[in-house]
């Protein structure tokens, strides 16, 4: 089957980090798996799983893509993406990565093709195995904490319950602008996920 994208959700294995900041793009890959699972339309598979990787087939606004949480830890996510990419003939530029970044604030989120890589270990994996930049990316705000000393341990502690609800209303936006990004293309996903205000009551 000839699939139109890789859809990589960032995150760190294990029960210990599932509702850490640092783990926004593995809630997004498993709220995506679960809409899939309910929906006959979106045609869900669970593909075979590697040791680097779990790996999920299913169908978005009429195109076939896969989608992926890396299981090597952060800082190697580009294995489990270059391994996929190469067994499936997907191109850099059809890769799109959904992860966590400090220098939004929560509720806020971007989406664009290349840039910098922020310091995320993540990202810089993933550019290292593809040779190139030019994947896209939808960044999800977490905030930073108030000294840099403090990332570390920021990143990787859990969200609070008002965090949580935010965080997942960014999720369904999301999903909702990677159906739009499938059927329209990336400007009105950007525009759609640059503008969204999550309900902070």
């Amino acid at each position: 089957m000839e699939y139109k994208a890789l859809i990589v959700g960032l995150g760190n294995p294990g029960p210990e980090y599932a509702t850490t900041r640092h783990n926004i793009g593995f809630i997004l890959a498993d709220a995506l798996v679960e809409l899939a699972k309910s929906r006959k339309s979106m045609r869900f598979k669970e593909l075979s799983a590697s040791s680097n990787y779990e790996l999920f087939s299913m169908s978005l606004a009429g195109n076939n893509i896969l989608v992926t949480k890396p299981l090597t830890y952060m800082n190697l996510s580009g294995n489990a993406v270059g391994s996929i990419c190469g067994k499936n003939s997907i191109s850099v530029k059809d890769v799109i990565v959904v992860h966590d970044e400090l220098d939004l604030p929560q509720g806020r989120m971007k989406f664009k093709r290349g840039g910098g890589n922020n310091g995320h270990r993540g990202l810089l994996s993933i550019q290292e195995v593809m040779k190139s930049p030019d994947f896209l990316r939808i960044r999800i705000g977490i905030g930073r904490p108030e000294f840099s000393s403090q990332v570390k341990d920021y990143v990787l502690e859990e969200f609070s319950a008002k965090e949580l609800n935010v965080s997942n209303q960014m999720v369904h936006a999301v999903i909702k602008g990677l159906d739009l990004y499938f059927r329209r293309g990336q400007g009105p996903a950007t525009q759609f996920m640059h503008t969204f205000e999550p309900d902070e009551s």
